[in-house]
């Protein structure tokens, strides 16, 4: 295989350059909202994080906007990061235009699972409410009051979309160091959120909120495989 180093004329492109746009101008939007949420963090959290519906701090934009929003340094380092590693390739591979689709409808995947669980929850907590709980109105008033902040469940369907791409590419974990195929990594990991989902393990991460993003992402590329577009950059 030959290589072309050509760069016309010697000049040097910087990093951000050498990235695919959807991937570059999504991690420099998610960093500008993380220091606008340093800066005035009430407002940017009770105006742009995602609240319970019925929650006196809901706005409809939400469900587009608590999509750039971060609860601290390392939530968005390691969101920003994931989204580099794999969100460039994923883009590289079935185009920007396809990939900002790809995204998005992941990141509402997220949402409407995560809404869905937190729906149920409600009616939970609200019929032991009527049979005089106290516990369940305070678990009520927790749920409307909470904001829901984070990529990840974009990001998650970003992985899952890596991952149906390139199967048997090598993936190691950080903590414990273990290495698995691509395929066999999303498993475990959606096998680890749906158990801490159901057992209330770690309770403040919308683990269903990552399942619900790669539910979609798997969804989407089945989808166009069987269309036989997944390749084409000109057709969604």
């Amino acid at each position: 295989m030959s290589y072309n180093y050509y760069s016309g004329g010697g000049e040097r492109r910087g990093f951000l350059s050498s990235l695919p746009p959807v991937t570059k101008n999504l991690i420099i939007i998610n960093v500008i909202i993380f220091v606008a949420t340093l800066i005035n963090e009430e407002f940017m959290v009770g105006t742009f994080a995602l609240f319970y519906p019925t929650s006196p701090f809901f706005h409809w934009w939400q469900v587009v906007t608590h999509m750039f929003m971060h609860g601290g340094f390392w939530h968005i380092f390691f969101n920003m990061y994931t989204l580099l590693i794999f969100g460039c390739v994923v883009e590289r591979i079935i185009g920007p235009r396809k990939f900002l689709l790809f995204y998005f409808v992941c990141g509402f995947g997220a949402v409407a699972l995560h809404l869905g669980v937190e729906y149920l929850q409600m009616q939970s907590f609200m019929h032991k409410a009527a049979e005089g709980s106290t516990a369940a109105v305070q678990q009520i008033e927790a749920l409307k009051y909470t904001p829901t902040v984070g990529a990840s469940g974009a990001i998650y369907g970003v992985l899952m979309g890596y991952a149906m791409l390139f199967p048997e590419s090598k993936m190691t974990l950080l903590f414990p160091p273990v290495t698995l195929s691509a395929k066999w990594m999303v498993v475990v990991f959606a096998a680890i959120e749906l158990l801490t989902g159901v057992t209330g393990i770690a309770g403040s991460i919308a683990h269903f909120a990552h399942l619900g993003g790669m539910l979609i992402g798997w969804l989407m590329i089945l989808w166009w495989r069987a269309r036989g577009v997944l390749f084409d950059q000109n057709r969604l």
